[in-house]
């Protein structure tokens, strides 16, 4: 099973990337880096899981509106992607409610799908997940199941999809990212920089080997004339811009050696009646 999903922002869409939430005065490359991909998608009749963040819809709706009326499935990526865990229990989720409003409102219909930025919920703020089933999220992609820079959530075990049985009494359907072990040290490959970074006959090998895989693209990361912050702290500057002028063929042939489903399709491959349940 490998699932197919976009972080829908703009280059400048991080407040590591960008220090400040005042997103107006930076050049607008939205619109041409989502075209591209959807021309991408629509030639080989894919669909994808499309994570967005509520400033888009605010402030974009068109790009949001035009990945909907090609039949994708749309999520919730945050309002601001704001980390989760910089947030208590209430203002996760005032901030969540307001995307998936302003998301909603654009796709005149609900939303069942959320993934945090950064994959900001660990062990120390899950009740984020509880807050996300009072919102009537059905599916979560937040969980990197391995020490990460924010966290992580090393507990989760196994990288498969799985249940979340949460202490509210309810559950919510878990697909996390996918990471790769080397030398002891584990990371993500199937999306960002790491994507970007690898030789693809190693990445091919790797997806090849896997029964599961979940991607995580961005615009960005096919846009080698994106602007550039230099003053970025070095790990983050290379993760932000190694390999951007390589990336979209190495994303067709991964496209074209590979089948991939949305959230919403892998959900029906899943037995989740045998699928893991994991207590919180």
């Amino acid at each position: 099973m490998n699932v197919l999903t976009f972080d829908i922002e703009d280059w400048y869409n991080c407040d590591f990337i960008t220090p400040d939430f005042n997103w107006d005065k930076y050049e607008v490359r939205i619109y041409d880096g989502v075209g591209r991909i959807l021309e991408e998608l629509t030639k080989r009749e894919l669909k994808a899981t499309f994570f967005c963040l509520g400033w888009i819809a605010e402030k974009h709706p068109e790009v949001i509106r035009r990945i909907h009326e090609q039949g994708h499935h749309i999520g919730c990526h945050s309002y601001q992607h704001e980390l989760s865990f910089r947030f208590d229990r209430e203002n996760f989720k005032k901030d969540t409610e307001k995307a998936k409003t302003l998301i909603e409102s654009v796709i005149g219909g609900s939303i069942n799908a959320f993934r945090a930025p950064g994959f900001s919920i660990t062990e120390k703020n899950y009740w984020a997940f509880e807050v996300l089933t009072e919102l009537g999220f059905e599916y979560d992609c937040s969980i990197f199941p391995a020490a990460h820079d924010y966290g992580g959530f090393t507990s989760y075990g196994e990288v498969e999809p799985a249940v979340l049985d949460l202490p509210n009494g309810k559950q919510v359907k878990e697909f996390p990212i996918s990471v790769q072990s080397v030398l002891g040290w584990k990371f993500v490959y199937s999306g960002g920089g790491f994507f970007r970074f690898f030789p693809y006959s190693l990445i091919k090998h790797w997806v090849s080997n896997s029964s599961y895989v979940m991607t995580y693209f961005h615009p960005r990361d096919f846009d080698p004339d994106q602007p550039v912050i230099h003053s970025l702290p070095v790990m983050r500057k290379f993760k932000s811009y190694v390999g951007l002028s390589k990336a979209f063929p190495k994303f067709q042939r991964l496209l074209n050696d590979f089948d991939f489903v949305s959230v919403q399709e892998a959900d029906k491959l899943v037995d989740w009646n045998s699928a893991r349940i994991l207590k919180l």
